[in-house]
């Protein structure tokens, strides 16, 4: 007598990370694992330095190979954490040992984290969620290689109501057009907006191209009764404010 056919999937091999190997992984590696989890756990991210918090980024897109060596390259490929994460997925897969899907998984993290950020600021006061701001600005550009031009746009509560990309440039230049600028603000029915760049170099010293296009931008938002409360250059470790500093 016939057995009847069944038919079902193939058993999915236990590993299917692209940039894994099929080699079982030694005890000393297993161990230094658990006892990494175990400080995180109990220490959180403050207990571990961005190489060791990468490593356990890496753990679960290499899950059968010592990636130790591995975080510490990317480090002193691209400087820290957040360098690695903005770096572009071709930029990874050019480090020996990161291939495809381990440079997803980490453009997957920055996304995360760049989400996060703007959920704490988008649709609320921009007086009221200052830092949260800066700080979302910080999270999104710091790490760029190239300068990047936002605009936040404001209703009459200054409430964020969007967050665009307006263009992108080189390392130290970006084009900006003001009429664009205002015109998306109509579209948007903003009464107010809120100008961002970025300075690869770290530095966020105003250059003079930097004050006379902020200049054009608001001589372009006088005319449409549209306020420009603040224009932030953002650097490597610090912001610098065109209204604080004296700019607007």
């Amino acid at each position: 007598m016939t057995r009847p056919r069944h038919f079902a999937e193939p058993a999915l091999p236990l590993f299917t990370a692209a940039d894994d190997t099929a080699q079982p992984l030694p005890s000393y590696i297993r161990d230094h694992r658990s006892r990494l989890r175990d400080r995180f756990d109990s220490g959180g991210a403050a207990a571990v330095p961005d190489y060791e918090l990468l490593e356990l980024l890496l753990f679960r897109s290499i899950p059968r190979r010592d990636v130790k060596p591995l975080a510490r390259c990317l480090i002193d490929r691209f400087g820290d954490l957040g360098r690695i994460l903005s770096a572009t997925p071709a930029q990874l897969c050019a480090v020996d040992g990161i291939g495809p899907a381990t440079a997803q998984d980490l453009k997957i993290v920055e996304a995360a984290a760049h989400r996060i950020a703007r959920a704490r600021v988008i649709g609320r006061p921009v007086v009221s969620s200052w830092q949260a701001l800066l700080d979302y600005c910080h999270t999104t550009m710091t790490h760029r290689g190239t300068e990047q031009f936002r605009v936040l746009f404001l209703d009459t509560r200054n409430i964020l109501i969007a967050d665009e990309e307006q263009a992108r440039g080189t390392v130290d230049h970006v084009p900006v057009y003001p009429r664009e600028i205002v015109k998306r603000a109509l579209e948007l029915n903003a009464k107010a907006i809120i100008l961002v760049h970025n300075h690869p170099s770290g530095d966020p010293t105003p250059s003079d191209a930097d004050i006379a296009m902020t200049a054009q931008v608001a001589r372009a938002c006088a005319a449409l009764d549209l306020v420009l409360h603040d224009h932030l250059i953002i650097g490597q470790n610090a912001e610098l404010s065109f209204r604080a500093a004296g700019h607007l």
